[in-house]
């Protein structure tokens, strides 16, 4: 029940890595255990963090790798369900879009074959979805008969439960973040989600019956970093989802502009009533629903305590405090220069005589804006009323649908006063600092190269935990953008969409979550050697920056005529990996390796990169890191 309008446009659908990628990744998780021969705690010593829970009654009793070994059979189970899925999905669309192949598409570019009624097609689309369910229920059954393994480890509640949250997190996905996703990309997400799902499923399983549990079915160690991430990004979108109604009404409100309003005077108070609705309510989701569940889990143990106490629990104890106050310059620093660079460049940007851009500068996809007229300027102009005054910029802001008020145009140069023309000059002879999109997009990969890898080298269970914090931070950061919530909503969306490339043109703006779940993956997924931990951040805030610079600047030999990806580009990945990966060996902070087998991955890996239009960020991590598992580069 979706429509091609609901996808990102891109000359690659990404079915090959919607139906491959799970399987790959889940596949390297078991090799990795099985070939494992630590029985007791298969992290690296560096990992400070206290070992795995145990369960111990009357079925039994595995150790921890045993343990492990059974979880990553069934999530590469897991995996061969939710490919099934897809590929079931997207065979049906085949047929029954064939059925309706007279004129192709309808006038607004829809398929015939899909209801023009939303909710119809929801409706539709949970009849579909109930089906597909009970056909796997079928399938399994078939499967058990005729004696095949295939989903032997997993159990029929886990299929029905499986196949219906997976095909949810389909529908649910593309529709929230609409022309966010190409269909690979959708179903790599949506197994992701499944998975965790999953995982808060059987540890909240392990603590109802402890005594009728065999082991925790996590298919990372069930350690206290695992119950964290669950409750800090399951439950960040649990709250979006209980505060649903303040959100889109705040959404509604922000977009309706003043002049259609019966009562325009109250459209600030309703905004503010709404904040304080969201606001008051993510605490007590927080501090309450979320809390107490992490309390249980963790063996009534008061979470905020427990963080508390093993942030001070270091090699020394101001180490992790000191770790926090890096990120946090870093992060003050990079977000303070751009909001000064940015607000130069929109206070300065113009077109000349010949609708020539002036000064570049960062234009975003116009689909991304939530936020109406009136709430942008407001928000920006810090005024307490709705009236809009002054002339607007002109170029991205008006094609996004903002106004500004009060900021001069430089064309109408002779019309502004004296003071503000003396003032214009000023800043032009100060040759205001702007960089292309590009530049200003992998200005940040090489900035997580910074702040992240003395974090995995030195403390990668303390990494771990933040990159869950900021994943969780990010998400309410989106509420907050997308819903246009009072009084922060315009501020965060005008920062934002000076980054935007063209597969951001979705309503949600997911650029930097990828680039955080990309260089957070590979310490997520726990390998057992410290250079795979480093695996995300090399591969994107090295290689794929140094890919995408040098391919332009020096890029000369194409890899086909369809695309602007060089062989030039694609060397310079590879190198600078390579090279980077062998620093860190001298430095000590990772163990040795093959350069030969770990030279191949990479080198494959940048012939992904040039070739594959999914969002490299996505794809890149994940390939590489389960390559290096299965070829075995460090043994």
């Amino acid at each position: 029940m979706s429509v091609p309008k609901n996808y990102r446009a891109s000359s690659d659908d990404g079915i090959l890595t919607g139906l491959l990628f799970g399987p790959l990744v889940s596949s390297a998780l078991l090799y990795s255990s099985l070939t494992s021969s630590s029985f007791a705690n298969p992290l690296p010593p560096t990992w400070r963090i206290e070992p795995p829970r145990l369960l111990h009654n009357d079925k039994g009793s595995l150790n921890v790798l045993e343990a492990l070994v059974l979880s990553r059979y069934n999530l590469v189970d897991l995996s061969n369900l939710c490919s099934t899925l897809l590929l079931f999905h997207v065979c049906a669309s085949w047929w029954f879009e064939s059925r309706y192949r007279i004129g192709s598409f309808s006038l607004d570019n829809e398929r015939k074959s899909v209801p023009r009624s939303e909710g119809k097609r929801l409706i539709y689309s949970i009849i579909f979805t109930f089906g597909t369910t009970i056909g796997m229920l079928g399938i399994k059954l078939a499967l058990k008969e005729f004696s095949l393994g295939i989903w032997q480890h997993l159990s029929w509640l886990e299929v029905a439960l499986a196949a219906l949250f997976y095909q949810c997190a389909l529908y649910g996905a593309v529709r929230l973040a609409h022309r966010g996703f190409t269909l690979g990309e959708l179903g790599v997400v949506s197994f992701g989600g499944t998975a965790l799902f999953m995982e808060f499923l059987n540890i909240t399983a392990a603590r109802i019956w402890p005594l009728t549990t065999l082991y925790i079915k996590t298919y990372r160690l069930p350690t206290p970093l695992l119950i964290f991430q669950t409750a800090l990004i399951a439950g960040s979108f649990l709250t979006g989802f209980m505060l649903s109604p303040f959100l889109i009404l705040s959404r509604h409100i922000g977009r309706r502009p003043v002049r259609r309003m019966r009562y325009p005077e109250r459209k600030l108070r309703q905004r503010r009533l709404l904040a304080l609705g969201f606001y008051v309510g993510t605490f007590v989701m927080v501090f309450g629903l979320i809390g107490m569940w992490t309390y249980w889990c963790l063996g009534k143990r008061n979470p905020w305590v427990w963080i508390i106490l093993w942030l001070l629990e270091g090699r020394k104890q101001w180490s992790r405090p000191a770790l926090l106050v890096y990120w946090a310059a870093l992060g003050s620093l990079s977000v303070a220069g751009w909001n000064r660079q940015l607000a130069r460049s929109r206070k300065f940007r113009t077109w000349n005589t010949a609708g020539e851009n002036l000064i570049v500068p960062g234009s975003g996809p116009t689909s991304a804006s939530p936020i109406g007229t009136d709430s942008i300027a407001l928000q920006s102009s810090g005024n307490s009323s709705d009236t809009q005054t002054g002339p607007s910029v002109a170029g991205p802001a008006s094609a996004l649908g903002l106004t500004f008020p009060n900021l001069p145009n430089l064309p109408n140069l002779s019309n502004l006063p004296n003071g503000v023309a003396s003032d214009l000059l000023d800043a032009a002879d100060k040759h205001v600092p702007t960089l292309r999109l590009n530049a200003r997009r992998k200005f940040f990969h090489a900035l997580t190269v910074v702040m992240f890898v003395p974090g995995v080298a030195f403390d990668p269970a303390f990494t771990h935990i933040s990159f869950s914090v900021a994943f969780a931070l990010f998400t309410f950061a989106e509420y907050v953008r997308y819903f246009a919530i009072y009084p922060f909503g315009a501020a965060v969306h005008l920062f934002m969409n000076e980054f935007l490339d063209q597969k951001d043109s979705g309503t949600a703006i997911l650029s930097h979550f990828y680039l955080l779940t990309g260089c957070a993956g590979s310490l997520w997924l726990e390998g057992d050697a410290p250079l795979l931990s480093f695996t995300g951040i090399l591969v994107l805030g090295i290689g794929d920056a140094l890919a995408s610079i040098i391919g332009k600047r020096v890029g000369i030999h194409r890899w086909s005529p369809t695309t602007n990806k060089t062989l030039e580009g694609s060397f310079a990945f590879t190198v600078s990996v390579v090279i980077s990966a062998w620093v860190l060996r001298l430095l000590g902070l990772t163990e040795s390796f093959s350069t030969l087998r770990y030279t191949a991955v990479i080198g494959m890996s940048s012939i992904l990169e040039a070739l594959s239009d999914q969002n490299d960020n996505v794809t890149l991590p994940l390939f590489s890191y389960s390559l290096l598992v299965l070829v075995g580069t460090m043994s």
